[in-house]
């Protein structure tokens, strides 16, 4: 007589469990659906224009390809060894020390001032962030050919020297002058005023990040709201912020392209070559996209090495703060 019953209490028990599961199959389907509908251009075009090209490209850096993109006669790492004995290549390494021993220090200090200053406004902060932060929606190559071709044209009636003019200097060929190198001034200014507001908004991150009750121990202990709670409080609680804006900055100038071929091009773009100006002149200048390529990789690894020596030197990412 138990039977019967156990069998009908099951029957309603199951029923809308199996009812559900096919509710939620046209809902999942749906996710399912719109997921790649957002990400499957996304993910086509990285395949596409990304990893095929990197892959082609390292293939390509073990063979002799000249003036073609199809391996042609396999040599191995001699491209490599080529390269990296390439005294152009080195000097390219060199002109990359240079300008991040200009640009890295100078736009760490003075967008760590900006935060600073816009952090401290007690109004209008929002407009003050915006402003500084425009620049770097303009495109590095239009900012090159304005400060080319206006800025430091090298002509009197050229917006610097009108300036200095006021002080009774001559005018200066900016671009064209290699004794003494002015075009540094060129370069550094221009990458200077793209970048400064981007890494002011990353400060700007940090500083919000800093707890208010520090500063208001501070000043009851009489440390005050100047040089002292910049010194033991801000800074050290920056530390994390300081060194991913360091990071960043030591790739932006490994990658530094734009304003070296706009603003030295016709001119002293052979004097002053970053090493991606110079690999570019390798491969399409000279169509030998083997060397260019085992270049590029040889670049890529300098580049994630002085990253991870930086991060380890500084000890990016650790607990402490």
């Amino acid at each position: 007589m138990s039977s019967p019953v156990n069998s009908v209490d099951t029957v309603p028990d199951t029923l809308p469990i199996r009812r559900s599961k096919r509710r939620l199959r046209p809902a999942s389907w749906r996710r399912t659906m719109a997921f790649w509908a957002l990400m499957g251009p996304l993910a086509f075009g990285l395949l596409i224009f990304f990893y095929i090209p990197m892959v082609w490209g390292f293939v390509l850096s073990f063979f002799q390809a000249q003036s073609t993109v199809f391996p042609t006669v396999f040599v191995g790492l001699d491209n490599y060894r080529a390269m990296v004995s390439d005294y152009y290549f080195q000097q390219s390494l060199v002109t990359f020390a240079l300008f991040a021993l200009f640009i890295v220090p100078t736009t760490f200090a003075l967008s760590l001032g900006l935060a600073l200053l816009v952090n401290a406004a007690s109004f209008l902060q929002g407009f003050f962030r915006s402003v500084f932060f425009l620049p770097t929606a303009v495109s590095y190559t239009a900012a090159s050919i304005v400060w080319r071709m206006s800025l430091f044209n090298g002509l009197p009636y050229g917006l610097m020297n009108m300036l200095i003019g006021f002080f009774g200097v001559a005018p200066i060929s900016w671009v064209a002058s290699v004794n003494p190198p002015w075009y540094w001034l060129v370069l550094v200014t221009v990458r200077l005023w793209l970048q400064l507001g981007f890494y002011m908004i990353i400060f700007l991150a940090g500083l919000q990040d800093i707890p208010r009750n520090l500063y208001e121990a501070a000043m009851v202990d009489g440390a005050g709201s100047g040089w002292m709670t910049f010194r033991h409080i801000t800074f050290p609680l920056l530390r994390n912020t300081s060194i991913s804006v360091l990071i960043l900055l030591l790739i932006a100038a490994f990658q530094a392209f734009d304003e070296f071929y706009n603003i030295l091009s016709g001119g002293n773009v052979n004097v002053a070559r970053p090493p991606l100006l110079y690999l570019y002149q390798v491969s399409f200048g000279q169509q030998d996209f083997g060397h260019g390529n085992a270049g590029s990789f040889l670049l890529t690894g300098v580049i994630v090495l002085f990253t991870l020596v930086q991060g380890r030197l500084f000890g990016f990412g650790s607990s402490d703060r």
